[in-house]
C-alpha cells in the first residue's frame, strides 16, 4: 500500500499531473470518475495568494467528491512561499505540493518552478520552511535537473525528504528539454535505489498507453505514475492503464456515446464553473482528444474550436453522434 502521510492510495497509485489551464475542476471531475487516485490542482502563484489576485483564489477551490486532493503553489520567495502554503492549507486539501518543476520561460527564470534546480540549497531551505508552516503533508513534483550536466536528483530527493516531504513526482527530462526528446527514466530507478530513500517516488514523463505504463513499472521500480498531457481530452486511459496492469488485457476504447457525454459532461461543469465565454474558450484544448482517430473530421473540430456559445458547442455535437453514429473506435 503506497502512503503519503496518513493517505492510503492503493497498490500502484495513478495520479492526474497539475496542468496549467488544464487540470481545473471540470477535468479534474472526469478524471476522478475514469480513475485517477490523486489530483492535483493547476499550479497556484504564491504571489497571487498573498495579493488575493482572483485568478488564484479560484484556484483553490476543490470539492469532497475529488479527494484527495492536493494544491499545488509555486514561486520564488520563501517567506511568500511560507504564506501563500498556509492560505493553501486553509482551503481544505489533503496535500500540499511544491512545483519545483514548471520549464516556461516566465516561472523558471524567475527562480521558480524547474529555475530552483540551479540553486539546490535554496530548494532545500524552502521546502523546510513550507513543511514546518502547515500540518498537512507536502509533496515535490521537480524534473531530473536544469540541463544534462546538473542532474543531482538522487541528491536532491534524499534532501527533500530529510526535511519533510513526504512523497516526490519527477517528471524525468532536464528543464532544458522542455518537453522535446524522450523522458530518461533510468533516473528514477537510481532515485529508488538510493538505501536512505523511504517516501514514495512518481514517476512522469511519456506514460501514453497501457502497455508503456507497464513497461515503465515493471523497469523503474516507481511506487506509481502521474499522467499529464495524455489524459488531455482522454480521461479514460486512468482507467485503461489499472485495467491493464490487473488482467494483462486492454479496455475497449470508449465509444462515440462515451466520448460525447463525457465531453458534454466536461462543457456544462467548465461553464458551469467559469462561465460560458471562458468555460467554452478553456474547453477548446481538448476536443481533438476526444475525438482522436475519427476520418474527416477536421470541419468538425474547427467548428468547435471556434463556436462562442454553448448552444453552437451543443449543436455541433449532435450533429457529430448524427453524422459518426455507426463509427467504431
Amino acid at each position: 500500500m503506497v502512503k503519503i502521510g496518513n493517505l492510503e492510495l492503493g497498490e500502484f497509485p495513478l495520479l492526474l499531473a497539475p496542468m496549467e489551464d488544464v487540470s481545473d475542476p471540470p477535468f479534474r471531475a472526469v478524471c476522478k470518475k475514469n480513475g485517477a487516485d490523486l489530483m492535483y490542482t493547476e499550479f497556484i502563484s504564491s504571489e497571487g495568494l498573498i495579493r488575493d489576485a482572483a485568478k488564484s483564489v479560484q484556484k483553490l477551490d476543490i470539492f469532497e467528491y475529488e479527494r484527495p486532493i492536493g494544491i499545488q503553489i509555486f514561486g520564488n520567495e520563501i517567506e511568500s512561499m511560507r504564506e501563500a502554503a498556509a492560505i493553501a492549507e486553509a482551503a481544505g486539501p489533503d496535500i500540499l505540493d511544491i512545483n519545483y518543476g514548471c520549464p516556461v520561460h516566465k516561472v523558471a527564470c524567475k527562480g521558480a518552478g524547474a529555475g530552483i534546480l540551479l540553486d539546490i540549497d535554496k530548494m532545500v531551505s524552502m521546502t523546510e520552511e513550507i513543511v514546518k508552516a502547515v500540518n498537512i503533508p507536502v509533496t515535490v513534483k521537480t524534473r531530473l535537473g536544469w540541463s544534462h550536466d546538473t542532474i543531482r536528483i538522487v541528491e536532491v530527493a534524499e534532501r527533500l525528504q530529510d526535511v519533510g516531504i513526504q512523497a516526490i513526482s519527477i517528471h524525468a527530462r532536464t528543464r532544458q528539454q522542455m518537453y522535446k526528446g524522450e523522458a530518461d527514466w533510468s533516473y528514477l530507478n537510481k532515485v529508488k535505489e538510493n538505501p536512505r530513500l523511504h517516501i514514495p517516488v512518481f514517476g512522469n514523463g511519456d506514460i501514453d498507453s497501457p502497455e508503456k505504463a507497464a513497461e515503465y513499472k515493471s523497469k523503474y521500480n516507481v511506487d506509481g505514475m502521474m499522467i499529464g498531457r495524455a489524459s488531455i481530452g482522454y480521461p479514460w486511459i486512468f482507467n485503461e492503464i489499472k485495467h491493464f496492469l490487473a488482467t494483462g488485457e486492454k479496455l475497449p476504447a470508449p465509444d462515440l456515446a462515451e466520448r460525447l457525454r463525457t465531453a458534454k459532461e466536461h462543457l456544462d461543469f467548465s461553464i458551469k464553473w467559469k462561465g460560458e465565454k471562458l468555460g467554452i474558450l478553456e474547453m477548446r484544448r481538448h476536443y481533438t482528444n476526444y475525438f482522436r482517430g475519427m476520418p474527416n473530421f477536421k470541419s468538425y473540430r474547427t467548428d468547435m474550436v471556434t463556436a462562442d456559445t454553448y448552444e453552437e458547442v451543443t449543436a455541433i455535437l449532435e450533429q457529430v453522434e448524427e453524422v459518426y453514429a455507426d463509427y467504431v473506435f
